[in-house]
């Protein structure tokens, strides 16, 4: 790997972080509009220019190879399942000034993914995992107490992810044919909501019309970006990039939409943090010490 694919994939690796960053300002344009209904545009369009894309990429026989195989169309389905949750309570989220909450629940995924890691494919459970999955549980324990119930956003958010990461741990098909099926699986189910909805498709503006279609776009460009991205960095570099995020979102819900930080929630970020801190510095010392337990 040369400098200037390394530097080419970190442009990419930052790029696609900075659109999931500051995608809350882009869906908070929606207000107003029914999170479902925000969900099948994105959906629909997503789907409409990723057939584009494969068009564009030549990439049919991959499509062909991936449909005959029916095992994989059905994971597909569950993960396309997974994958339309999480973007439904993002979307809820952000939309009911609750971003901050989208913030805490990324953060909580490198964590979550230790936990589905140990419980379900029996991975190795080192001092530093557990210390942090035990802050994690704590920095959710904190914010429940403080708000009278669990962050249901947070939680949400971090499951459907994290199974559905773990779904595509097991699919054997690249991002954008493995995106343009789970969207087909959804699309219809998308385009008969819009279609029995009591609204329009349009007619919210013409700004607000454009965005809807964008939506689809700002649903694949940071895939692709991060697919670039990922093959030209190392996996620890990767790991680093995927907090920038959520630091974009927390930023973006404290400064720009005015949500309020309350003591309850810095708590539970400060422990959050300190989890991602021990985690990080203990996945560091395994690589610098790939013989030791």
């Amino acid at each position: 790997m040369t400098d200037e694919q390394t530097r080419r994939g970190l442009a990419a690796g930052v790029g696609a972080f900075l659109i999931w960053g500051t995608m809350p300002l882009y869906i908070h344009m929606f207000a107003g509009i029914p999170a479902a209904d925000v969900l099948a545009h994105r959906v629909l369009w997503a789907f409409v220019l990723l057939v584009a894309a494969v068009v564009a990429l030549r990439g049919w026989p991959r499509l062909r190879m991936a449909m005959a195989a029916p095992r994989l169309m059905l994971m597909l389905a569950a993960s396309g399942a997974l994958i339309a949750v999480n973007w439904l309570i993002y979307t809820w989220a952000v939309l009911n000034d609750r971003a901050l909450d989208t913030s805490l629940g990324y953060f909580m995924q490198p964590l979550l993914n230790v936990a589905i890691g140990v419980l379900l494919l029996k991975e190795a459970f080192p001092l530093s995992k557990r210390i942090a999955v035990a802050l994690a549980v704590i920095g959710v324990g904190i914010v429940t107490v403080a708000h009278g119930s669990l962050p249901w956003v947070s939680i949400g958010l971090a499951l459907s992810f994290g199974f559905y990461g773990l779904i595509r741990k097991y699919t054997a098909v690249d991002p954008v044919t493995g995106l343009l099926l789970e969207t087909g699986w959804l699309a219809p189910v998308a385009a008969l909501w819009l279609a029995m909805a009591p609204r329009d498709l349009f007619g919210y503006g013409t700004a607000i019309d454009i965005a809807l279609v964008g939506s689809g776009l700002i649903t694949i460009i940071p895939l692709g970006l991060f697919g670039y991205a990922a093959r030209r960095l190392p996996l620890s570099t990767i790991g680093m990039l995927q907090y920038l995020g959520p630091s974009l979102v927390f930023l973006a819900a404290v400064f720009v939409l005015g949500e309020p930080l309350d003591i309850g929630r810095l708590a539970a970020f400060g422990c959050i943090w300190a989890g991602l801190v021990v985690f990080s510095i203990g996945g560091l010392r395994a690589a610098a010490n790939p013989a030791r337990p």
